[in-house]
């Protein structure tokens, strides 16, 4: 997959010197509207359950902003690009501005919804729920907005919501799930076009409401995450020294996923839907963390306990007794240095590391800055 990338590059390098190359200006997009699981998560499950404990949000906020990191996330990073304020999450009422967009993505969220596992477990608020406060936040805003007033501050335009970026990235959680429901591999592969065949449904929803831009995430390196390989049954390393069996559904899925994007662009014809390889990005960061300026890629900058400062049974930001004495799990000493922050998630610094590398369409198909991800 690595190898495929760097001629990628070296074909889009040569491209500009043997090929005339249409200047495009960069993307307006007025607003995003983003959907996901705790990888893009700005505070809806802070909202509608409990809010993460210091230290997140630390590095950058100074306190927990909704966020499943030390600071930001990718989408942050996104609006950013754009000059854009970071996206209100649609199911925080406090506070909220969604002039320029809404974040409906929650931590625990999957594209299906998984009724055989415990709720706690997994966010209600699955993507068919999402695009339907999608539908909410669309149809309400039109109506208050016509009453003017401080509404006018609040809500999106009414042609914010054609014109608008439209991010994804979701789908880590359903194969998480499936393990934990301790399917085989084989029959997680086997249940992931159902899932996909969801994703495309809700892309397609949000197409004939308007929709145009899209810039779709796949699935990361699972089997790389200390949270998932030390609370599932592993069956092989890899030379990195992930869990090969996960990784390889995560991939599968990937594959799938490719797959669906390519015929959505040649249904909805109208449509810019771009696919960015995210998993990658991050294998490539962790694989290789010590070449990029980072750290013990496996070991947990926030946690308490064993080989990776990861017990699954002291949170971040927990309060636990050790020997008698109440103890705060709390940050590592340089969190810019490290790549996971809590056993699922990703620091800032990993954060911002990936976006850099996506940023400019090398990981994208088809190669599209993300500045331009509203030309065909």
């Amino acid at each position: 997959m690595a190898d495929y990338h760097r001629v990628l590059q070296l074909i889009i390098a040569f491209s500009g010197v043997f090929y005339p190359v249409l200047e495009l200006n960069n993307c307006d997009f007025p607003a995003i509207f983003n959907f996901g699981d705790s990888n893009s998560d700005t505070g809806g499950f802070s909202a509608a359950f409990e809010a993460p404990l210091p230290p997140y949000g630390e590095t950058y906020f100074g306190k927990p902003a909704g966020r499943f990191s030390d600071g930001r996330l990718i989408i942050d990073f996104i609006a950013e690009t754009f000059g854009l304020p970071y996206l209100s999450a649609y199911l925080d009422s406090v506070g909220s501005n969604f002039t320029t967009g809404a974040n409906l993505a929650t931590g625990g969220s999957t594209i299906r919804p998984q009724p055989s596992l415990p709720l706690g477990r997994f966010s209600p608020f699955y993507l068919n729920i999402q695009y339907s406060q999608f539908l909410q936040l669309k149809s309400r805003s039109l109506l208050f907005s016509k009453k003017g007033g401080f509404f006018k501050t609040l809500l999106p335009k009414e042609d914010y919501f054609d014109r608008a970026l439209y991010t994804f990235d979701i789908g880590q959680n359903d194969l998480t799930a499936a393990f934990l429901d301790k399917k085989s591999t084989s029959e997680i592969k086997a249940s992931i076009p159902d899932m996909l065949s969801n994703f495309s449904a809700n892309v397609k929803a949000l197409y004939d409401q308007g929709g145009r831009s899209f810039w779709i995430h796949n699935t990361g390196p699972i089997g790389c995450l200390p949270g998932i390989f030390m609370n599932l049954a592993v069956t092989q390393l890899d030379n990195a020294g992930c869990a090969a069996n996960f990784n390889d559904v995560a991939q599968y899925f990937n594959w799938k996923l490719k797959d669906i994007v390519v015929q959505l662009r040649k249904d909805l014809t109208l449509a810019m839907i771009i696919y960015v390889d995210i998993y990658t990005v991050k294998y490539t960061l962790i694989s290789n963390a010590n070449k990029y300026g980072f750290e013990y890629p496996f070991v947990v900058c926030c946690g308490y306990g064993g080989k990776y400062n990861y017990s699954g049974l002291a949170d971040c930001g927990a309060t636990i007794n050790v020997n008698g004495t109440k103890v705060v799990v709390g940050s590592c000493e340089k969190p810019s240095t490290r790549v996971n922050w809590d056993g699922i998630h990703y620091t800032e610094a990993a954060n911002k590391w990936v976006y850099d590398q996506i940023v400019d369409g090398k990981f994208s198909d088809p190669p599209t800055p993300l500045r331009m991800a509203c030309h065909k």
